[in-house]
């Protein structure tokens, strides 16, 4: 399997655009939680809202009012993310 690579690309702080993603964990009008080939990705913000997100092609967009970006080492561990839960 070959391995995606990971970019990022932010519009003003209003949007942002990811690929790279393997799933996404959790999500709220504050914080967006995604799994990516780089590690654990922490969006926050506020007025955040997941305009398209397709895990098969590895691709998440963000809209709102993006505060910061953060990475945890580490990938996606057993038991999956919120998506993965639900489309079992």
């Amino acid at each position: 399997m070959d391995e995606k690579k990971h970019r990022i690309e932010m519009t003003g702080r209003e949007r942002l655009s990811v690929c790279g993603v393997e799933d996404v964990d959790s999500f709220d009008d504050d914080r967006v939680v995604a799994y990516t080939v780089e590690g654990v990705m922490t969006v926050k913000g506020a007025e955040l809202r997941i305009n398209r997100l397709n895990v098969e092609d590895g691709e998440l967009e963000v809209e709102g009012i993006i505060d910061s970006i953060t990475y945890e080492d580490g990938h996606k561990t057993s038991g999956g993310g919120l998506f993965s839960k639900i489309f079992k």
